[in-house]
């Protein structure tokens, strides 16, 4: 698939499924799993991890370098505008300079679902303090459009809530954000297995993030390398184009012209 890169913010990814750092046992799996899965883009909860700001604690930089791989820093845990502001400029100064940052900014601890009003107003104060914002938002094709117009690099509608394994609720949504996007739209949340990931990129995704899907199976790394699998196949399938949907049979080989 070298031939149909994934391009953020001006730089090309061969890969199109992006992973989370968290809730692995430890970070030998945490790197077992992100090397499966073959992610170029590995997500970091700056609230959450340790990225040199301990230095008396296990750096997950140890084992996923940033010579290997983009760490998008996200901001994870942050319920109002200022402190997702406040995470992301933190994250720029602990890994100098760096200006790729996931933006979610959430509603309520019960359903992670997203503010959006404060989303909106974080986006904006982030894009003009030069940051390329990747932002984690609702399936609302009109808030989509808004964010993307705000100036962010990339806008990532969830498919179901964090962490909920549910897989695409709502597809139709999702393809009216496709359709009217003129950045990358990556899925993020609500995968749950191989196949909901090949559904989400069938859709036309740009691409996919995933967490919890992967360091929640009884096999993280063998879920990795499924998932992996699952993205390459579901954008291989979008590009063919699906043969039409008939609502009755259709013969492998018609009777036309055979010989008895």
């Amino acid at each position: 698939m070298n031939n149909d890169p994934l391009i953020i913010a001006d730089k090309t990814y061969h890969s199109r499924l992006l992973t989370g750092s968290g809730k692995y046992k430890d970070l030998d799996e945490t790197r077992a799993a992100t090397e499966a899965s073959g992610a170029e883009i590995v997500t970091v909860a700056i609230r959450r991890t340790n990225i040199g700001q301990n230095p008396d604690e296990p750096n997950l930089l140890d084992v996923l370098t940033p010579e290997k791989y983009t760490i998008l820093p996200n901001t994870a845990g942050c319920y109002t505008a200022e402190d997702a502001v406040r995470t992301c400029r933190l994250a720029r100064e602990l890994l100098d300079g760096h200006k790729l940052v996931k933006l979610e900014v959430l509603g309520d601890e019960k359903t992670l679902f997203p503010d959006v009003t404060a989303t909106l107003e974080a986006a904006e104060i982030l894009v003009k303090d030069g940051f390329d914002i990747m932002v984690y938002t609702n399936d609302d094709p009109i808030i989509a459009k808004r964010l993307e117009d705000i100036g962010c690099v990339a806008v990532m509608p969830l498919a179901a809530p964090i962490g909920s394994g549910l897989g695409i609720r709502n597809p139709y949504n999702i393809l009216t954000i496709i359709e009217n996007a003129s950045v990358p739209i990556l899925v993020d949340a609500g995968v749950g297995t191989a196949s909901d990931a090949a559904i989400a990129m069938e859709l036309g995704c740009d691409g996919i993030l995933m967490n919890t899907a992967i360091a929640a199976a009884k096999d993280p790394v063998l879920m990795a390398s499924a998932m992996k699998k699952a993205v390459q196949a579901g954008r291989e399938a979008f590009l063919a184009g699906r043969m039409p949907r008939k609502r009755y049979a259709s013969a492998s080989s018609p009777i036309d012209g055979t010989f008895f």
